[in-house]
């Protein structure tokens, strides 16, 4: 196996490498079999981290959380979506 070679080469970082993907293993084939990501959380938190940067100058909390829930209902109308978003 090629971890095994990895591990036996003497080069430290290729070792801590093997190390790390062993580690991992059982977590990067599970991807191959459920096709499971985090990227549309991930470009949500991108969205409110940008409008919160931008946000200086807002009253309160609830007019961020309003901005927020604005952009999520901007985003059901843009892909068009017939079913209708989550209600808070």
């Amino acid at each position: 196996m090629a971890l095994a070679e990895a591990m036996g080469t003497g080069i430290q970082v290729l070792q801590a490498f093997a190390t790390t993907l062993q580690a991992y293993r059982e977590g990067l084939l599970a991807w191959f079999d459920h096709r499971n990501s985090t990227d549309p959380l991930e470009g949500t938190n991108n969205t409110i981290k940008t409008l919160k940067r931008q946000s200086y100058g807002f009253r309160d909390q609830e007019d961020f959380a309003l901005k927020i829930l604005a952009l999520h209902k901007d985003k059901w109308r843009r892909i068009g979506s017939q079913q209708q978003p989550p209600r808070s």
